[in-house]
């Protein structure tokens, strides 16, 4: 996820969130690079949902979770190893 795709990534991703439920789980366990555009639309997509009154839960690999922890995201993201956690985190929050 770079400049070339986060425009069109951070619009179907808002979309979603406007109209759809009111938890989300992204799931980037293939996605082998993100830069700084696709942080900043990572950090604006969770804002949104928060505004919502819901959730972006984000399940990562260990390539993707190194570079958000480099920046110190890791927590205001919501990483989570695996689509069956961040499940859960849905159901007990």
């Amino acid at each position: 996820m770079d400049a070339f795709s986060e425009a069109i990534f951070r619009k179907a991703l808002s979309k979603l969130i406007d109209e759809g439920p009111k938890n989300v789980i992204l799931d980037l366990a293939k996605i082998d690079f993100v830069d700084s555009s696709g942080l900043g639309a990572l950090v604006q997509l969770v804002k949104k949902a928060q505004t919502e009154g819901g959730s972006l839960q984000i399940v990562t690999n260990p390539r993707v979770t190194q570079t958000v922890k480099l920046v110190r995201l890791e927590k205001f993201l919501s990483l989570q190893p695996s689509i069956d956690v961040a499940i859960e985190n849905i159901k007990g929050g």
